[in-house]
């Protein structure tokens, strides 16, 4: 995509069947080419607390960046954000914790960059195939990594809400990164694990294959919560023209 053609974007985003309260936020920033989804963990308002800084953080990235200058801001922001929550969870005493995943893409002049900490997602939708593009930074990952449980026993671990890692529960935050080509008809989907934990990539892809835009993600946040979500569920979908 060239500079200054800007992508399409939808998110919907629900506290779920079970919880009373959303810590789930999203960003879009189609102007600058910067998605976000963060989900938020901690008592007491905690979650809402982080969440809600990660996003603040993020649609405070000027515009008029480099791409280069983007993706430097992007990860400057989260590792002040990381800072402050954990000087805030300090000042709450010993057991209080403001903690938030993140999963943010940024696309400029045909590429894409995603960076991220916990178990919040990306996917890419190419050519009628879906691949996760990240990671996650999860205990029941690192299982599966070490080959102790397989990728099936995974989704039903009773430890699979565990994440390493997160904004605001690590002193030396590390953010991963993966790049890549964007080509036209490229769709990005970011969701919080209340989404992914309950679709499989099956039924990711014949919803993708069956609707688009604004009605793709909030069909994927209603089929979350029909298939027995019991957290909040967010997704944003991203369409390159």
């Amino acid at each position: 995509m060239r500079r200054g053609t800007r992508l399409e974007s939808w998110a919907a985003t629900h506290a779920g069947t079970v919880r009373s309260s959303n810590q789930d936020t999203f960003v879009l920033r189609p102007e600058i080419g910067l998605w976000a989804v963060a989900d938020g963990a901690g008592g007491h308002g905690g979650g809402e607390i982080a969440s809600a800084a990660v996003a603040d953080a993020l649609r405070g990235v000027p515009p008029s960046l480099s791409a280069g200058e983007l993706l430097g801001q992007v990860r400057a922001s989260l590792m002040v954000t990381n800072e402050a929550l954990r000087a805030e969870a300090a000042d709450r005493g010993p057991r209080a914790m403001l903690a938030s995943t993140v999963v943010a893409l940024l696309v400029r002049d045909g590429h894409f960059a995603c960076i991220w900490a916990g178990d919040s997602r990306c996917y890419l939708w190419r050519g009628g195939t879906l691949a996760c593009v990240t990671r996650d930074h999860s205990l029941v990952q690192e299982l599966v990594d070490s080959g102790a449980i397989t990728e099936e026993a995974a989704e039903r671990h009773p430890q699979a809400n565990v994440v390493t890692r997160a904004i605001g529960a690590d002193d030396g935050l590390a953010l991963d990164k993966i790049t890549g080509v964007v080509l036209p008809g490229d769709v990005f989907l970011l969701m919080s694990d209340g989404v992914t934990k309950s679709l499989d990539t099956v039924t990711l892809s014949l919803t993708l294959a069956a609707t688009d835009g604004q009605a793709l993600a909030d069909a994927l946040i209603a089929l979350a919560m029909t298939r027995g979500s019991t957290d909040n569920v967010t997704a944003v979908v991203v369409r390159c023209p």
